[in-house]
C-alpha cells in the first residue's frame, strides 16, 4: 500500500497497527501496544529527545525479539510516515545490529556499509567518552 492511497484522516502508523492487529496473536499484539503506546504518545506530543534508547529502556527484558522488531517498525512508521520500512541486520565488528531503514537503503549494500561504518564510529566514540568519564570520576552509564 502506498501512502498516497490512505484516506486523508488516516495516519500510516494507524494503518500499520491495524494490519498487525489482524496478523498477530492477540497477546503478542497487546505486548506490542504496551511497548509502543508510550512512544507514540511522546511522538504525538513531540517529546522525544532521543530515539536510540526507546526499545531498550522501555521494553521488558523477556520481550520476544519478534515483538521488539515489530515495535521498531511501528515507531519508524510513526516517525517517518512511511510504510516501506524494513528491519535489517548489519554486522558491526562481529555483532549483529538491527537497523530500521527504508526499502531502497535496505536493498543497497553500499548504503548498509555506510550505516555500519557510522555505527562503528559511534561505538568507538562512546567507548572513548566512557573512558574519559571513568578517568574523571563521572558516571559512565550513558
Amino acid at each position: 500500500m502506498d501512502e498516497s492511497e490512505l484516506p486523508p484522516d488516516e495516519r500510516p502508523v494507524d494503518v500499520y497497527l491495524d494490519l498487525l492487529r489482524l496478523r498477530m496473536d492477540s497477546e503478542d499484539y497487546r505486548l506490542l501496544l504496551d511497548v509502543v503506546q508510550p512512544v507514540l504518545r511522546a511522538i504525538d506530543q513531540q517529546r522525544l529527545a532521543g530515539l536510540d534508547l526507546v526499545l531498550e529502556s522501555g521494553a521488558p527484558e523477556d520481550l520476544p525479539q519478534e515483538i521488539r522488531d515489530e515495535a521498531a517498525l511501528v515507531i519508524a512508521t510513526a516517525v517517518t510516515g512511511r510504510l516501506d520500512n524494513q528491519l535489517v541486520e548489519i554486522d558491526v565488528d562481529g555483532a549483529d545490529v538491527r537497523v530500521v531503514t527504508d526499502s531502497v537503503t535496505a536493498g543497497d549494500p553500499a548504503s548498509l556499509d555506510r550505516i555500519a561504518e557510522h555505527l562503528r564510529r559511534r561505538r568507538h566514540d562512546t567507548e572513548e567518552l566512557r573512558g574519559i568519564a571513568e578517568a574523571s570520576g563521572l558516571p559512565t552509564d550513558f
